[in-house]
């Protein structure tokens, strides 16, 4: 699979942070059910390598299932035998080292040219803008002019209002966490879980 081709088709990636593995998996179905296919379950998640495994196991392959906030390499290790498509993380992290080792996807959290370099360098098959929101779309467009092989994923305040102009901006995709998720992953609606996905899905 081509996790690029992928993501730049689906363009949103869901960002799951929640009370329970159990919720996790509730918000995980209904995302799916509305349409947004790549989903990646935070591990400040309690429970959330075992979410992840249900996850994988509930779903169809073309549904990309991947661990966000991996910092040790225990926790690539786990994430993998869970059968996560991808790692995410916040940083260059020894976790992220680890996911290039065992041939995991890595979507390498960076901010600055210098850590965007280093982090394709590393390997990362694309590279996390975090935290996106403190610069703005404009600040995609700056990185790409020198840098317009690098496949950047715009995460952190991305919202549906400034999405699509972090993809006008040269994002491939945007990561969407709590202006999607909102209450859902600690009890609240998912029937306004689903609502705010298709808002996502027409914009």
């Amino acid at each position: 699979m081509d996790l690029l081709a992928e993501l730049r088709r689906r363009k949103i990636l869901a960002i799951i942070r929640a009370d329970s593995p159990e919720r996790a998996l509730d918000c995980v179905d209904t995302l799916v059910a509305a349409g947004i296919t790549a989903l990646e379950i935070s591990l400040t998640t309690p429970g959330a390598v075992e979410a992840i495994a249900q996850a994988r196991s509930d779903h169809d392959s073309s549904i990309l299932i991947g661990a966000g906030t991996v910092l040790t390499p225990a926790q690539a290790d786990q994430v993998a035998a869970a059968g996560a498509t991808f790692v995410v993380t916040p940083a260059i992290t020894q976790g992220a080292h680890r996911a290039v080792t065992l041939g995991l996807p890595l979507l390498c959290g960076a901010l600055t040219p210098t850590e965007v370099v280093a982090a394709l360098d590393l390997g990362a098959t694309a590279i996390k803008i975090f935290p996106a929101k403190v610069h703005g779309p404009s600040y995609l467009r700056e990185l790409a002019a020198p840098l317009p092989h690098a496949p950047l994923i715009a995460v952190g305040g991305v919202d549906a209002e400034s999405a699509p102009q972090y993809l006008a901006a040269g994002a491939l995709a945007v990561g969407v966490g709590s202006p999607l998720l909102g209450d859902a992953g600690s009890g609240g609606s998912l029937a306004d879980l689903a609502d705010r996905a298709k808002a996502f899905l027409d914009v």
